[in-house]
């Protein structure tokens, strides 16, 4: 039916009337901001998701751009050609990054994406972020004098660390070395495997960001845009009550609904487009993670992500009109309300330290790689959620009881009404700390999971922690000649070298170390004319962990003395051995001047690198991807931790004014301040705390075995994000009950 005249005109009133029954209702201004939260955090969140989708596909784009190809058959020959040889090389305690060689090969060699010219024998090109990183390592100078820096379309984003490296005495082709024609697939056949990068590798999957985006922000924003959406709700139906006994339309409600969540669902939607714009327009650095994120990825998807926003501020106010659309039960009739649902709360409460212990214990009564023992830790984990809400519920309303003597006993109003109030609604403060704990326990598991993987790593990094970097291994890339590996050995300044041979080579089926006797006396060994066994069980710990991350099937060790041009000479050879420095006075190696040094005596550098490290650096994506993980997981937190606030302090305004009258009979306003607390702050600070320290427990299973990623610096982030909520909102409902109450009258109460 075609609108009359009269609709027309009456519509602008029902918006107004909205926005003025917006601001006077006891909680309006809880529920305003309720709304504007709501819309910022659900139009950042479904952003996120248009954002994670632009980063993985622009990256693949610009990967794809500077793939390696060649030509087919006689083309080639006679084709312009680069030699390329893809290595890498790491900043300490951080992921590996390539270091690509190149050098002109034919004709008008062409360049990968990013340079513009090519850089002289012995120069390299490097990309910012790595130019930054580096610094404190001298990274500008370690494979020769900086020719440049590498342009933005050479780079996946603006956070990689990537190298180009034109050998003084240039490449040759070989088994190792690939001919290059051009760059894109568009330019001949794709050499795969050969595109510097180790993102496609390391990173996970883009649907598994986009599930933790998803877990992490979106659902958390719509659970506060359910709670939003009912904040109020007693107000709200009895004025949808007198608009329908009025003749008013569910067109009438609608459009009262809108004015009154219009103007915060507008704001919030407004502060996350402004948010957007400034991803589209700048290069924004994530906190925590270091990462950068590049607007250029984010512009391919501009109007799309401008679109976020609006999806935002209409889902908002789709769901505040269908929830005052929506007929509820219970909202009239004189029947008390039945207080069995909270029978079960005793009981569910019990059960909450056998199902803690059996997560934590549990596991151990079962062999370590038994399934018997991952679904017992996984039973253990779900009976914990499922109970510690309830447990939070009846430690509060034991307090409440323990509460309201003390305030009986000792004639303070304020405290009694608390502790009564508290008492009285367990089951109230059981579903207000559900969302909370939950959250805790879900982030701690799955960081603790990432960590799973890292066994290797953790046993890496006792080693480190045992021996630092009083010792450290050396391995030429590529062949080198004695010359040049004794010219390497008498430059590393205050060393001393040693070679451990595993069995097999020169016919010995021990492994064998090759030191002078200078080198051995700092190891604790005699110097013996010819060959000796000793006991690796009580060698010099330095020693211990160079042979115990050395392949090796026989643990028995000889030893023989050795000159160092004789070690140069056995140590040139690719294989079968490892080369060793120490110090005299066991003191760390400082690596960066190392590797410095092999870049400046062998034509590709070394590996530089302490026992173990490689494992440690292989766990090193893991661990960045942890980061994202709590960075997600504490703002999902902060979320639910507002959502429950919202919804306590609602909850208590609602009863407020019930209280207002004994702001009289005390004397005093502390009844209301005492009363927040036990509404809004208590529950929380108890879920933040308690929940903290549960979900750290049962971790304690999963790290056991690998490398935990669990910090003390998270714990006390996840528990000051629950607890500065919860204080923040305590204040605001104080305030609020305060100010109603001294703008109230006696009329007959």
């Amino acid at each position: 039916m075609t609108p009359t005249k009269n609709t027309l005109n009456l519509t602008p009133r029902l918006l107004a009337i909205g926005r003025a029954a917006g601001r006077r209702t006891e909680a309006g201004g809880v529920r305003f901001v309720a709304l504007l939260l709501a819309a910022l955090v659900l139009a950042l969140g479904l952003g996120s998701l248009i954002t994670v989708h632009a980063v993985y596909t622009g990256k693949e784009e610009r990967r794809t751009a500077r793939t390696p190809v060649a030509s087919a058959g006689a083309a080639q020959r006679a084709a312009d050609a680069t030699l390329w040889l893809v290595g890498a090389d790491w900043l300490e305690g951080e992921r590996r990054f390539s270091v690509v060689y190149i050098s002109p090969h034919r004709g008008d060699a062409p360049l990968p994406p990013g340079l513009d010219r090519w850089p002289a024998p012995g120069q390299a090109v490097l990309s910012p972020a790595l130019l930054k990183a580096g610094a404190g390592e001298g990274i500008d100078r370690r494979y020769g004098p900086l020719a440049g820096i590498i342009g933005e379309q050479g780079l996946e984003e603006p956070s990689e660390w990537l190298a180009y490296v034109r050998p003084r005495d240039g490449l040759s082709p070989d088994r190792f070395t690939d001919v290059v024609t051009g760059f894109g697939p568009g330019a001949g056949q794709v050499l795969a495997g050969l595109e510097p990068g180790s993102s496609r590798l390391d990173d996970k999957p883009e649907w598994m960001f986009q599930a933790a985006v998803i877990g992490m922000l979106v659902l958390p924003a719509l659970a506060l845009l359910v709670v939003a959406a009912r904040i109020g709700a007693h107000t709200r139906d009895r004025r949808t009550s007198l608009v329908a006994a009025l003749g008013g339309r569910p067109l009438d409600r609608a459009l009262i609904t809108t004015g009154e969540a219009g103007s915060p669902a507008a704001l919030g939607a407004a502060a996350g487009a402004a948010v957007i714009a400034a991803s589209l327009l700048y290069d924004i650095r994530i906190p925590y993670t270091g990462y950068i994120l590049s607007s250029s990825h984010l512009r391919h998807y501009g109007w799309t992500a401008v679109l976020a926003p609006l999806a935002a501020f209409l889902i908002v106010l789709t769901a505040v009109v269908l929830a005052d659309l929506t007929p509820r039960r219970g909202t009239s009739g004189t029947r008390p309300h039945s207080t069995s649902r909270s029978r079960w709360l005793p009981r569910l409460a019990a059960l909450c330290p056998i199902a803690v212990i059996l997560a934590v214990r549990g596991p151990d009564l079962f062999p370590p790689d038994s399934v018997t023992r991952t679904l017992t830790s996984w039973v253990g984990v779900a009976a914990t959620v499922l109970t510690l809400p309830a447990a939070i519920g009846f430690i509060t309303a034991k307090a409440g009881n323990l509460l309201a003597r003390q305030g009986r006993t000792r004639g303070l109003p304020g405290t009694l009404v608390a502790g009564r109030r508290a008492s009285t609604h367990p089951g109230g403060t059981a579903r207000l700390v559900t969302g909370v704990s939950i959250a805790l326990i879900v982030l701690m598991q799955a960081i603790a999971w990432q960590g799973l993987f890292g066994a290797q790593a953790n046993e890496a990094q006792k080693t480190l922690n045992r021996v630092g970097r009083g010792i450290v291994t050396v391995g030429a890339r590529g062949s080198v000649s004695p010359t040049a590996m004794a010219d390497f050995l008498n430059r590393a300044q205050a060393t001393e070298p040693v070679l451990l041979t595993t069995p097999g080579f020169d016919k010995s089926k021990y492994m064998t170390l090759y030191a002078d006797c200078a080198a051995l006396a700092d190891l604790h060994l005699p110097c013996p004319p010819r060959e000796a066994r000793v006991d690796t069980l009580t060698a010099d710990p330095r020693l211990r962990e160079l042979i115990r991350w050395t392949p090796h099937v026989n643990p028995d060790l000889v030893i023989r003395r050795t000159d160092t041009p004789k070690l140069a000479e056995l140590a040139a050879p690719a294989g079968g051995t490892t080369l060793a420095l120490l110090r005299p006075d066991g003191n760390a190696l400082s690596v960066p001047a190392l590797k410095q040094l092999s870049y400046e005596v062998f034509p590709r550098g070394a590996a530089v690198r302490t026992p173990g490290e490689n494992e440690l650096i292989a766990a090193i994506p893991n661990r960045d991807q942890g980061r994202w993980s709590a960075l997600l997981g504490i703002l999902g937190i902060a979320i639910l931790t507002m959502t429950a606030g919202l919804s306590a302090m609602a909850e208590f305004l609602r009863q407020g004014r019930a209280l207002t009258s004994l702001s009289v009979l005390t004397g005093g306003l502390r009844v209301f301040r005492t009363s927040a607390a036990w509404t809004v702050l208590a529950p929380l600070a108890l879920a933040g705390t308690a929940g903290t320290a549960v979900a750290a427990a049962l971790a304690a299973p999963v790290i056991v075995s690998g490398k935990s990623y669990i910090t003390g610096g998270l714990l006390l982030s996840t528990t000051g994000v629950v607890l500065l909520v919860s204080i923040l909102l305590w204040l605001w409902a104080s305030h609020i009950a305060i100010r109603q109450t001294q703008s109230w009258r006696p009329s007959g109460d």
